[in-house]
């Protein structure tokens, strides 16, 4: 680059090819749930700002959202440019060097490793030949697939819409059903048209669809905020597992509770929060939570079509925030989720601590930075099990303490609350008399008013 700010000529003059970045197909059928032919792509983004390997590990993640979303992919290409293009965003020379290269593999898709407007999209396929889809369409695919729930999809359905509504696009007569009168080739009354263009027709329909979509979620949202409200009242502390996509946040909350989610390797293979009960060494309830996984430059839509499910973080007293201490760039992907999760009511006031998992995997000078730039940390292993001890402690540490010790004299007939207090609290002794039951206990305060009303202190009973 030179003094000025300019970048230097030939630099800017070439499209630069990304080693690696071709599917093997080995690879492709690991994942199961690719059973169509596979579409075969070429990647491309413009390289704006940062060093050459920001822009590669962005194009790699490019690489991984298409075959998470069971492409093959054929090339990966990065030109170096001050800002995309506004017409074709890698310009109009370069997008007809992108038409050569995508005839010469043979491929029916270009990834664009931005988001596109509807203008840059069009030009940019009139050029090429083929269908030409942005990073940002790719994510809203892949979630389409991985979404299982009546909300998840409700969800997904609401921010393809959002997605698609300004860049409808028609061409040649589907553009026109807007006659009448004389226009109508003199039919008059009974050959006018409905008085809309397909196009606003379709915008009507999916504004109409957008709406009945955002009732639905409404009302489904009032379900979670009722289960939540329980665990509220019965002031159960709850843990939010967070991260970025494929960190292994799955894989954690089975090892802390044995939920038995599913675990994949693959982007986005959790998309519905799953809420387990686990406990503390010293035995304090507590609920997990495992959320949607998180990616740089995550849609706005989906955010937004999210909120619902991102509450979970919000409500949390504790932020178990996952990072993959595998990957290259692991201190970008905790910098992407810090700021969807600023955008959260709530969330920036909460403890966060951050778990390096995929430790078996990672390169021990990268977890050594990661620790020392990082205050609250605790490296783990999702698959080995190593480190889940001190994660359990650290988690005892954190939460806050709703309970408070008791020791009464509870009828035999009320052996329900002495399995409450089993439960929902801390047993640290139990004694059977001829009267009843000691319990010595941590207890909630609701299971404390409960005990209050049935039991006695164990000074007065005789």
């Amino acid at each position: 680059m030179l003094d000025n700010g300019e970048m230097d000529l030939a630099e800017r003059q070439a499209l630069r090819r990304v080693a690696g970045l071709s599917t093997e197909l080995e690879d492709v059928t690991e994942v199961e749930y690719r059973q169509l032919r596979l579409e075969r792509v070429v990647l491309v983004g413009v390289w704006t700002s940062g060093t050459s390997t920001d822009a590669e590990n962005s194009l790699l993640e490019l690489k991984l959202l298409a075959e998470t979303a069971g492409s093959e992919v054929l090339e990966g290409l990065i030109q170096r440019r001050q800002k995309p293009d506004t017409a074709t965003y890698i310009g109009s020379g370069k997008a007809q060097e992108l038409a050569d290269i995508v005839s010469a593999t043979g491929a029916d898709t270009v990834v664009c490793d931005g988001e596109l407007s509807p203008g840059q999209l069009r030009q940019l396929e009139e050029i090429v030949k083929v269908k030409v889809i942005d990073r940002t369409m790719l994510i809203l695919d892949i979630f389409a697939q991985h979404a299982k729930s009546r909300e998840g999809k409700a969800q997904v359905e609401l921010a393809q819409l959002n997605y698609l509504l300004p860049r409808l696009r028609g061409w040649g007569g589907n553009l026109s059903r807007q006659v009448g009168g004389r226009a109508a080739g003199g039919v008059g009354m009974g050959g006018r048209g409905p008085g809309e263009t397909k196009i606003e027709l379709d915008r009507r329909r999916i504004r109409e669809r957008m709406a009945k979509l955002r009732r639905q979620i409404g009302e489904m949202t009032t379900a979670r905020v009722t289960k939540r409200s329980r665990r509220l009242q019965r002031e159960v502390p709850a843990v939010a597992i967070a991260g970025y996509t494929n960190a292994g946040k799955s894989s954690l909350l089975n090892r802390l509770t044995g939920a038995g989610v599913l675990v994949e390797d693959s982007l986005f293979a959790t998309l519905d929060p799953t809420v387990r009960k686990a406990h503390t060494p010293d035995g304090r309830l507590f609920t997990l939570a495992d959320t949607v996984g998180f990616v740089r430059h995550l849609p706005h839509q989906l955010v937004e079509a999210f909120r619902s499910t991102l509450e979970e973080v919000g409500d949390a007293d504790l932020i178990l925030h996952v990072v993959d201490g595998s990957h290259p760039d692991p201190e970008s992907q905790l910098a992407a989720v810090r700021e969807v999760i600023g955008d959260i009511e709530g969330a920036r006031d909460i403890p966060e601590v951050v778990v390096v998992n995929k430790a078996d995997a990672a390169d021990p000078v990268v977890l050594a930075q990661l620790t020392a730039k990082e205050r609250h940390t605790v490296v783990v292993s999702a698959r080995t099990g190593a480190g889940l001890d001190e994660l359990r402690a650290v988690i005892e540490r954190e939460l806050p303490r709703f309970d408070q010790e008791v020791r009464l004299l509870v009828p035999y007939e009320r052996g329900d609350l002495i399995s409450r207090a089993h439960k929902e609290g801390e047993v640290l002794g139990v004694e059977h008399t001829g009267d009843g039951t000691v319990l010595h206990a941590r207890v909630l305060p609701g299971l404390f008013a409960e005990l209050e009303k049935t039991a006695k202190p164990v000074e007065t009973a005789v």
